[in-house]
């Protein structure tokens, strides 16, 4: 698998939490598993069509956006894939999109139903671009036009949201959601509320995601002395609670996991995506 790693120009930096080119083979299964996460995805595949299922209406297309979700997506890699994926913040889906996120959540959608015939003219064009930097010039001009056009009201989150954002996915231990509310002067109530208009998800939901991060992080960055220290680190009740929420969130046990995604993710060199909510 290659991976080329992209910085999008400054002025979508607040955006764009992770950019990069892949060019990757077949893997065995013949699927891959689009694990949840704090980031919304644009991907966009070069050759054939991306198939992806388990959110919502299956879609098959050139470039698919992907809202937060707390199941997942599963792709189709039984094929050669080569492309760009970008991770998406929350603001970033009306800003630079024109949909919001909670419009998006748990669903998977055609990039052209999203772009219209700005998606149409970026697919046309990405198609008669070889080189790496010319595909990223392409996406990055398509998404300004996108900053552009929304203008820099569209930019506002209310201060409360963006610190409770920042506090439900904080790597300093598993917070309470009413802990959280407290500390951004509204009722539990009124932050669910408010938090899901903005990003699509519950502050409940955003802290399982946190948790399912961090352990996926673990697992990945280096070999665990056990499941159970895993479970602990990453603010679980016990290793059967971690297993649970995977089979949950993953589609599939831990183990199959190891077994069959965790191989393919440590060959890739993923580069790892930026924690900012705007």
């Amino acid at each position: 698998m290659g991976i080329v790693v992209h910085v999008p120009p400054a002025p979508l930096r607040h955006y764009v939490a992770a950019a990069y080119g892949y060019v990757v083979a077949p893997l065995p299964g013949g699927i891959h598993r689009g694990l949840p996460s704090r980031h919304l995805t644009l991907v966009i595949d070069l050759g054939a069509p991306l198939t992806v299922s388990g959110l919502g209406q299956r879609v098959s297309a050139q470039g698919i956006v992907s809202g937060l979700h707390t199941r997942p997506a599963v792709i189709d890699s039984s094929r050669p894939q080569e492309g760009l994926q970008y991770a998406l913040t929350p603001a970033a889906a009306k800003v630079l999109l024109g949909v919001s996120a909670p419009e998006l959540h748990g669903r998977a959608v055609d990039l052209v139903d999203v772009l219209g015939v700005r998606g149409t003219v970026l697919l046309d064009a990405l198609q008669g671009a070889a080189a790496w930097g010319e595909r990223f010039r392409l996406l990055d001009e398509a998404l300004l036009r996108g900053l552009s056009v929304a203008g820099p009201d569209a930019t506002d989150l209310p201060a409360e949201v963006r610190e409770a954002w920042r506090l439900l996915f904080s790597r300093d231990g598993v917070p309470r959601v009413g802990e959280v509310a407290a500390r951004v002067g509204w009722s539990r109530r009124h932050l669910t509320e408010k938090f899901r208009l903005m990003t699509g998800l519950t502050p409940v939901e955003a802290i399982r995601i946190g948790r399912f991060e961090s352990s996926r992080a673990a697992l990945m960055d280096a070999r665990p002395s056990s499941l159970a220290a895993v479970a602990a680190q990453c603010g679980y009740a016990d290793q059967s609670h971690m297993a649970r929420e995977w089979r949950s969130l993953a589609g599939c046990s831990l183990g199959i996991w190891l077994r069959e995604e965790l191989p393919f993710l440590q060959d890739s060199s993923l580069p790892d995506a930026a924690d900012s909510l705007t």
